[in-house]
């Protein structure tokens, strides 16, 4: 049992009051004037910053958005009816911010970082959601590469750590999948995944958690979700929250990959917020200032020079379009301020080519500085192939007689795109993508059946692994091809397919 000296603690507690001095801590206080439709105009509150938290009654908070000369405007981060006006309002002084930290990881928060997943969350730091990109001196070049596991991306259009690659198609074909299985590549690589879910449905998010949970990804990500139930100034807050995270473990020197899905459905809220605000409307009755909205948002995607510690946020935002209409006003904003595209067409993909990449319109302005020698080794002139056949193949389907040489191009052409065919289950290391790639360059490939390459491939790579293990584990190891095991690889892939039987 402990003792306490009562006349010490009384001593202690006297010269405590006695220097104690008394602070006037102001607030400031305004008047719901209007309140419709998730939108309040205040009254007061003059000295409002903007994104400011304001707290009206029954602990209800709102976000100041518009700045007045007498009043300000404020979208509210939750519905709810007892906003009324003639209620008092109280400034915060503090911008909307989201605790950050690794307390985060395997963790589901909302915009404002509350738990979605029913635990109790503790953060010792908070980020303000909106802050500035790093400068162009605290940049360093984009080299190292960011594998998604993907044969067809990181072949023809790598992505580096610390670009913005932008993941652009119709609905339902396949954009989430991609940025899914680049996540779960990146289990082993040490790179933290910051997924961003916006006005997404809440069994969406819970159907890609689960599968986070499955592959053993979770423990290394962070889901900040609003969805489509939640309201638009929480939709508007989601990806700034998600940057906000992602950014503290970025100056932390840790590499970061987060995927916005979707920012179609950002602009969209940013709209109706603005448009309830009364702000003027512009092109396709967006605010003119919507192209400033994904811009501050992407130009904090950065690889940080050594002085500031080396580490790196990549983005993948996805944009929904309609009818394959890549030239409307929100995808066009957003391709002008990323890196490159990755466009999935859905005629690709209702034919039955996954992942539908588009190899004609997609592009990557990094390029082969984000690819390990290996690749770079292997992959060559891939991407000049496909979309030559792709075009040839369109006027060889009217029935048109073709030469020898166009025959044998349109023959390769049809065991290219069956070997770039891969399931979204199916995530591919360095050295079988390698291997892959090696098959293109071996004459035994033609003697398989094009109806038989998918059995092909699927028994070729553990095939590779039991009998050329080293070979293989060298090139994941090393990320290099030396001509003695592209030999070896070569050899083994001729020998496979010499006796292949379906």
């Amino acid at each position: 049992m402990l003792n306490f000296d009562t006349s010490t603690l009384g001593t202690f507690l006297k010269e405590k009051l006695r220097d104690y001095q008394p602070e006037m801590i102001s607030y400031d206080y305004g008047t719901v004037e209007s309140c419709a439709d998730g939108i309040v105009r205040v009254a007061g509150l003059g000295r409002a910053e903007y994104g400011e938290l304001l707290q009206f009654e029954n602990d209800v908070y709102g976000i100041a958005l518009d700045l007045g000369l007498n009043s300000v405007g404020a979208a509210l981060l939750t519905r709810n009816e007892s906003v009324r006006p003639g209620s008092p309002v109280q400034g915060t002084g503090r911008v909307a911010d989201i605790g950050v930290g690794k307390e985060l990881l395997g963790r589901i928060v909302d915009p404002i970082g509350r738990p979605l997943d029913g635990q109790p969350l503790h953060t010792r730091e908070s980020r303000a959601v909106e802050s500035p990109a790093p400068a162009i001196m605290d940049r360093a070049p984009v080299d190292t590469p960011m594998e998604t596991g993907i044969l067809a991306v990181d072949s023809m259009i790598p992505i580096g750590r610390g670009q913005r690659e932008l993941i652009i198609g119709d609905r339902q074909t396949g954009k989430t999948s991609i940025a899914l299985s680049a996540m779960v590549n990146q289990k082993d690589t040490g790179v933290i995944c910051v997924y961003c879910a916006i006005g997404q449905k809440a069994a969406s998010v819970a159907n890609l958690v689960t599968t986070l949970a499955e592959s053993g990804t979770l423990e290394h990500c962070v889901v900040v979700a609003s969805t489509a139930a939640d309201s638009a100034a929480m939709q508007y807050l989601a990806p700034y929250a998600a940057c906000a995270v992602a950014e503290h473990f970025m100056h932390q020197g840790k590499d970061v990959l987060v995927v916005y899905d979707d920012l179609s459905k950002h602009a969209v809220a940013y709209r109706t917020m603005s448009l309830l605000l009364r702000r003027p409307s512009g092109r396709e009755a967006y605010p003119g200032d919507v192209f400033y909205l994904h811009s501050r948002l992407l130009e904090r995607a950065a690889h940080l020079c050594p002085e500031l510690g080396g580490g790196s946020m990549t983005a993948l935002p996805i944009i929904e379009t309609m009818a394959g209409d890549i030239s409307a006003y929100i995808p066009t904003n957003v391709i002008s301020i990323t890196d490159g595209q990755i466009f999935l067409e859905s005629e690709l993909f209702h034919s039955g080519v996954r992942p539908a990449v588009n190899v004609g319109l997609s592009v990557s302005r990094v390029g082969r500085a984000a690819q390990h020698p290996a690749m770079k080794a292997v992959s060559g002139s891939l991407r000049l192939e496909v979309a030559q056949y792709r075009d040839m193949a369109v006027f060889a389907q009217f029935g048109a007689d073709v030469d020898a040489a166009t025959k044998k191009l349109l023959d390769r052409g049809v065991r290219m795109t069956e070997l770039l065919k891969q399931p979204k289950e199916r995530i591919l290391k360095l050295s079988d993508q390698t291997a892959l790639l090696l098959c293109l360059r071996c004459d035994g490939l033609e003697k398989v059946p094009v109806a038989q390459m998918q059995s092909f491939v699927t028994k070729l790579l553990p095939w590779l692994h039991e009998r050329h293990g080293d070979t293989m584990e060298s090139i994941d190891r090393s990320k290099k091809l030396p001509d003695d095991v592209s030999q070896t690889l070569r050899h083994a892939i001729e020998d496979f397919a010499a006796r292949w039987e379906a």
